[in-house]
C-alpha cells in the first residue's frame, strides 16, 4: 500500500496539480513532495479530490469506449482502440482488460486514501470533498460488479465475486450518503443503489430507491467532466466523433452523443440521471405481470426524454461513414432499417450528414421510441423488448450495454499470477446467446433500394433469453 501512495500521489495528483486549470487546487507550488509534507500542506484534501477527480474521468472515458465496441453499439471500423473486443473476444492475458482493471483498483485505492488519511490530516476537508470520493469509491464496485466475474477488493487481497463487489457498493452508497448535501445529490445515489440492486436482480429494493430518487429529483444528470484545454481528454469522444467507431444503423441518429462545437471542447459523460429510475420501475412493473403500469412509467420516460436539451447545428460533415474503414455504413435519412430480418422497417433513425447538412444530437437522452409504439405493444415479452430498446438508446455512448447482454470480463493475467483464487475466474463471460465473430455489428446494406437489416435484434434476444442467469435480472 506504501507504494501505490507514492506512485499515485506522483502520477495522478501531482500532475493534475500543475497541468489542468479545471481541477488545479491554489496554493501548491512544488508538487515533488513526500507523502508527509503533501498531507501537512495547505489544501492537501482540495489537491487530493482534484486528482481523483481527473483520473476518475478519464477512467470513465476509457470505458465507455472499450465497453461500447463490446457491445452491439458499436463497431471499430479503424484501426485504432480494440479490434478484438468487437469479435467479442475477451482473453485474461488482453491489455485492455488488465487497464480495464488496474482502473477500478486506483479509483476504490485513491478515495480510501482520501476518505482515510488526506481527511484525517487536513482539518479543511469539507463534507463535498468527502462525498466526492465516497461515491468515486461506490462507483468503482460497481463497474466491478456489472462488468467483472470477479476482483480483488484491496491491493493484494483475494478476489470477490461480482455479486459480493455490488454488496460493497451498497454499503459505500449509503457511506456517501451521509455526505449528501442536495436533493440531486442524494437522487444520485438512490439511483446508484437502484442500479445495484437491479444488477443483483433484487425487485424490491430497486424499485423502492428508484421512488425514492425520484421523489428527490425527477429530472438530475449527474456527469464527469473533461477539459480539454488542459490535457483532460475524453477517449470516447475521440473515436466517435472522429471516424474510429460507427454506430449500428438503428443507433445513427445518436451519433455522436460527444461532439466538438470548439477545437478543445471535452463533452461530459453521464454517471447518473433520472431516466435510469422509470427504466428499472417499468422492468419491475413487468416482471410482476403489471403491462399497464410499466407502460404508465414508459411514457414518464419518454416525457423525460423529450424535456432533455438537443444541440442544433453540429457541422458532422466529416464524417462518410466508411473513411478509409473496413464496410460503408448508411449515410443518408433515405435509408430504413429493420432491427432483423422479417421485422418492419422504420424511417429517421439515420441522419443526412453531408454537406449542405447539418444534424441536431441530444446529448443527455435519446430515443426514437414513440408513445405510438408503446400503446401498441402487446404483452410482457413486446412491451419488455422496447423497455430495453429505450435502455440502449437512453444509455448510449455510456458505457452501459455490455451489462445488459450478460457479458463479464476475466480477472488479468497480472492479478492471476499472484492471486490464488483468481483460478476459477480467467475466462470470460460470453453467454451462448451472444452472436460471435463480430455477428452483433452485422447487417446487410441494400444501396438501391435505401435499406439496411440489422442481423441480430440483441433486444429481442436478450428477452428471448430473459430466464436465462445473465440477462433480464428481475426474470431469473
Amino acid at each position: 500500500m506504501k507504494t501505490f501512495k507514492y506512485i499515485f500521489l506522483s502520477a495522478v495528483t501531482c500532475l493534475s496539480l500543475n497541468s489542468c486549470e479545471l481541477l488545479q487546487p491554489d496554493d501548491i507550488v512544488n508538487p515533488n513532495v513526500s507523502e508527509d509534507t503533501f498531507l501537512s500542506s495547505a489544501n492537501a484534501m482540495q489537491a487530493w479530490v482534484n486528482g481523483a477527480n481527473r483520473s476518475f474521468a478519464e477512467s470513465i472515458g476509457s470505458y465507455c469506449e472499450l465497453m461500447e465496441i463490446l457491445s452491439d453499439n458499436y463497431y471499430n471500423n479503424y484501426s485504432q482502440s480494440s479490434k478484438v473486443f468487437d469479435i467479442p473476444r475477451i482473453l485474461y492475458t488482453d491489455s485492455d482488460v488488465t487497464k480495464l482493471q488496474r482502473y477500478i483498483g486506483t479509483m476504490r485505492e485513491s478515495a480510501d486514501y482520501g476518505i482515510n488519511t488526506v481527511a484525517a490530516a487536513d482539518p479543511a476537508t469539507t463534507q463535498d470533498e468527502l462525498f466526492n470520493l465516497y461515491y468515486i469509491k461506490a462507483y468503482a464496485y460497481i463497474l466491478g460488479g456489472e462488468y467483472f466475474l470477479a476482483l480483488p477488493d484491496k491491493n493484494g487481497g483475494e478476489v470477490k465475486t461480482w455479486d459480493e463487489y455490488l454488496q460493497t457498493a451498497l454499503t459505500v452508497l449509503d457511506d456517501a450518503l451521509d455526505y449528501a448535501a442536495t436533493d440531486e445529490d442524494k437522487a444520485f445515489i438512490h439511483t446508484l443503489k437502484a442500479r445495484a440492486y437491479y444488477r443483483l436482480g433484487d425487485r424490491t429494493n430497486a424499485s423502492n430507491e428508484a421512488q425514492t430518487s425520484l421523489s428527490l429529483s425527477p429530472e438530475f444528470v449527474k456527469q464527469v467532466q473533461f477539459d480539454g484545454d488542459n490535457g483532460v481528454t475524453n477517449s470516447i469522444q475521440q473515436a466517435t466523433w472522429g471516424t474510429w467507431f460507427q454506430p449500428l444503423p438503428r443507433l445513427d441518429f445518436l451519433d455522436p452523443k460527444y461532439f466538438q462545437i470548439t477545437s478543445t471542447e471535452e463533452r461530459s459523460i453521464s454517471i447518473g440521471k433520472a431516466e435510469e429510475n422509470y427504466l428499472i420501475l417499468a422492468e419491475a412493473s413487468l416482471a410482476g405481470n403489471d403491462e399497464v403500469g410499466a407502460k404508465n412509467y414508459m411514457k414518464q420516460l419518454l416525457s423525460l426524454v423529450q424535456s432533455r436539451p438537443v444541440q442544433s447545428n453540429i457541422n458532422d460533415q466529416l464524417e462518410g461513414r466508411f473513411n478509409g474503414g473496413y464496410k460503408h455504413f448508411p449515410n443518408s435519412s433515405e435509408y430504413k432499417v429493420a432491427a432483423s430480418e422479417g421485422e418492419s422497417f422504420r424511417l429517421g433513425l439515420v441522419l443526412d450528414r453531408q454537406a449542405p447538412h447539418l444534424i441536431s444530437i441530444p446529448y443527455i437522452s435519446g430515443t426514437s421510441v414513440t408513445e405510438t409504439m408503446i400503446d401498441e405493444a402487446s404483452g410482457i415479452d413486446e412491451t419488455l423488448e422496447l423497455v430495453y430498446l429505450m435502455r440502449q438508446e437512453i444509455f448510449f455512448a455510456e458505457g452501459r450495454r455490455v451489462a445488459d447482454l450478460g457479458i463479464r470480463m476475466p480477472v488479468c493475467e497480472v492479478e492471476a499470477a499472484n492471486t490464488p483464487s483468481a483460478a476459477d475466474y480467467l475466462e470470460a463471460l460470453i453467454p451462448s446467446f451472444i452472436p460471435l465473430n463480430q455477428g452483433m455489428d452485422e447487417f446487410v446494406m441494400d444501396e438501391n433500394a435505401k435499406e439496411v437489416v440489422i442481423r441480430y435484434n440483441m433486444n429481442k434476444v436478450i428477452v428471448e433469453n430473459k430466464s436465462s442467469e445473465y440477462v433480464a435480472p428481475f426474470f431469473n
